[in-house]
């Protein structure tokens, strides 16, 4: 009400002493508290306003009726661009994004204008007698003089009454901000404070970096004072405008130069006002485009950081899992061994000791199903693989149970000879082995044949069976985690239904597809179709017959092997084992004494633990193979409950020559022990590199 008031006495003040007005301001105040309010007090300023404007025309002289129409023009100007605006630019005009800015000139502030004008100049005419040239100008003087004003006064006054919401917004530290607007002020003082080169365009320049540099508030104010500067200048007879050369126009004689001039002056100013608003709130949503961006962005880095520091969190629980599982494991699979070898156990005795074995690896399958399900997807690494030897590997945990039951598991190997294939083979273990797993368990009589062949550019794995079948109603869920054929309490077969889901996760994570072919009472195939690539197959080396010697073996000398556990029951199981197979053992429970034990004797096969107190295993590993006798040339292989993938990596990269995860049984550690004593094993990577290098 205040600014509506003071813009009355301007435009008095303006009219009394320059017979002319620059900017008609009362109506953009009007539309800006119109635009601001709530209704009950838009009301009130309104009605006030109205009464305002009342006093204004009488003060100034209209009489009769034209006071008010003058008020009630002006009144439905504001009301009408008010409405407009609220209708194209929604509930509260936002002038911080350029289309409402763009809306609120186009579809709210030109009609209302033309409206205004229409209905004016309508009625006027029917009391004035203007000629055409005079009617066109004093309706082109109206337009730009209203317009400007919407156009001026309600975008600042919007942006002013929503300053908060531009903190922080500002490029520009305080003494740029400071020398901005000084700049602003002397070079548009200089520009219309004299009368000689028309230099209006170089306001534009300070202005636009004011609008780069500075918020749409500061930006705001700006303008008024270039305004308030420009617009005294110009009604007083200085500046640029007054430079302008006129056309003499018939009908315009009676028209003062000044407000001819004036014309120039509006353009001017609309053009600076259509430049640097739009400009200034173009540069402020990019500013809170870039703001987002950086709260966002560092937002996805921490939920990256706390996904990386879950999944590393997830990784070491399985592996303590893993290892906690297997460590128990390991005494109950080794001592049943150990007690079915014994000599003179009857056989109902070897029997039981044979199930104990049997009920433990189902439990380490059960365990290494539930980590392995809840490891999730690995990065695959492919390598060149005899696919036989994988299916012989995965087999082999399997052959025991199938004896037991009086079952042919055989490998029908029809792919070409020393042919190779890219795979990785613990993916590809990890999806044949609960097939075959299932074969043997769901099969009472007959065989389970595992077969290899080609199918078009990749390998068909079918694993069949001669067992009960599957009904073809569980075959849509068959691959579902935790899908069991027969989940009832009466069902014959234990299991907790993760074998399948893991083997389809598998084959899917090598890029190729599971089918099931099956029928009840008759058997089921699974067929696997991967596409490996084949690549140079397996060179067989030949050497002349006088090249290939037997190992030379003394008779009289027994195998010395190293065990390493901090476990007294993992390195019982050991003793036992390994003197049933004719060797000598030493034991030691850390990494610092078994160092103590290489460096005083020499071993054939060093058996080493991982998780040891005062040293581990793995440094131990490095320290021997660091030795300058028989250190490099010494097999040692890792006999861990660390299993996981990395660990077996961790492994091998210290030095070790093989992995073995417990529990272990007779079989495979007496595998080792030949492999050890024939020279058989990999070679440590360590040495490999040292030699490299």
């Amino acid at each position: 009400m205040l600014l509506f008031a003071a813009s009355q006495v301007i435009g008095h003040w303006s009219v009394a002493t320059f017979h002319a007005v620059a900017i008609w301001l009362s109506n953009g105040i009007l539309v800006a508290a119109l635009l601001q309010l709530h209704r009950r007090p838009a009301v009130a300023v309104l009605t006030a306003c109205f009464t305002i404007n009342l006093f204004s025309n009488t003060f100034r002289g209209d009489v009769g009726v034209f006071v008010w129409i003058n008020a009630l023009m002006n009144l439905g100007e504001a009301v009408l661009a008010a409405f407009l605006a609220r209708r194209v630019c929604g509930a509260a005009l936002d002038m911080r994004r350029p289309r409402r800015l763009f809306a609120f000139a186009l579809y709210a502030a030109v009609p209302a204008v033309a409206v205004t004008a229409a209905v004016g100049f309508g009625i006027a005419s029917l009391v004035r007698d203007w000629t055409l040239p005079g009617f066109l100008f004093n309706l082109y003087s109206f337009v730009a003089v209203e317009l400007l004003g919407l156009l001026l006064v309600t975008p600042i006054l919007l942006l002013l009454a929503r300053g908060h919401r531009f903190r922080g917004m500002t490029r520009a530290s305080r003494p740029e901000a400071i020398g901005l607007f000084a700049l602003m002020l002397v070079v548009t003082t200089t520009a219309f404070w004299q009368d000689n080169v028309p230099t209006a365009f170089l306001t534009l320049l300070p202005m636009l970096l004011i609008s780069l540099r500075l918020s749409p508030t500061k930006t705001a104010a700006a303008l008024i004072l270039l305004a308030g500067i420009t617009g005294v200048a110009t009604l007083t007879g200085h500046g640029p405008v007054h430079l302008t050369r006129l056309v003499d126009i018939p009908g315009l004689e009676a028209v003062p130069p000044m407000l001819r001039r004036l014309g120039v002056y509006n353009v001017y100013l609309l053009a600076m006002v259509a430049t640097v608003l739009p400009i200034s709130t173009v540069m402020t949503e990019r500013r809170g485009l870039e703001a987002r961006l950086r709260a966002r962005t560092l937002a996805a880095q921490d939920a990256r950081r706390r996904a990386e520091d879950a999944a590393a969190a997830r990784s070491r629980f399985l592996a303590m899992m893993s290892h906690e599982m297997r460590t128990p494991l390991n005494g109950v699979a080794g001592f049943a061994d150990v007690l079915a070898g014994r000599p003179g156990l009857d056989a109902e005795s070897v029997r039981q000791a044979r199930q104990i074995r049997e009920s433990s690896d189902g439990l380490l399958m059960l365990v290494e199903d539930i980590l392995d399900f809840a490891r999730g997807d690995d990065t695959l690494t492919n390598e060149p693989l005899d696919l036989a030897a994988v299916a012989r590997e995965t087999v082999t945990p399997s052959l025991a149970a199938a004896e037991a039951r009086g079952l042919k598991l055989s490998i029908d190997d029809r792919l070409p000879a020393q042919a190779r294939f890219t795979a990785d083979r613990r993916a590809l273990r990890q999806a044949l082995h609960p097939l075959v797993a299932n074969a043997v368990k769901f099969t009472e009589r007959g065989e389970v044949v595992v077969r290899l062949d080609r199918a078009g550019d990749g390998v068909c794995i079918r694993v069949s069976d001669t067992g009960c079948g599957i009904e073809p109603a569980i075959l849509p869920e068959l691959f579902e985690a935790f899908a069991q054929g027969d989940a009832s309490i009466r069902r014959n077969h234990s299991g907790v239904g993760l074998g399948l889901a893991l083997a389809a996760r598998h084959v899917r994570r090598m890029g190729g597809r599971i089918d099931v072919d099956s029928r009840v009472g008759e058997g089921s195939t699974f067929i696997l179709h991967l596409p490996f690539d084949r690549v140079a197959d397996a060179v067989e080396e030949v050497r002349p017959v006088e090249d290939v010697a037997a190992p030379v073996e003394d008779p009289g000398r027994v195998p010395c092997v190293l065990v390493v556990d901090d476990h007294p029951v993992n390195r019982e199981v050991a003793r036992i084992m390994l003197e049933a197979f004719g060797c000598e053992v030493v034991e030691v429970c850390d990494g610092q004494q078994a160092l103590d034990a290489v460096a005083e004797q020499a071993f054939d096969l060093v058996l080493m633990d991982v998780r040891m107190p005062v040293m581990d295993g793995l440094e131990a590993t490095r320290r021997i193979r660091s030795m300058p006798d028989a250190g490099a040339s010494l097999s040692i292989v890792a006999m861990t409950a660390d299993a996981m993938p990395e660990d077996v990596t961790r492994c091998l990269a210290a030095g070790m020559n093989a992995h073995m995860a417990k529990p272990i049984n007779q079989a495979g550690l007496l595998t080792v022990v030949n492999r050890a004593l024939t020279g058989d094993l990999p070679p440590a990577r360590v040495a490999l590199e040292a030699e490299a290098a």
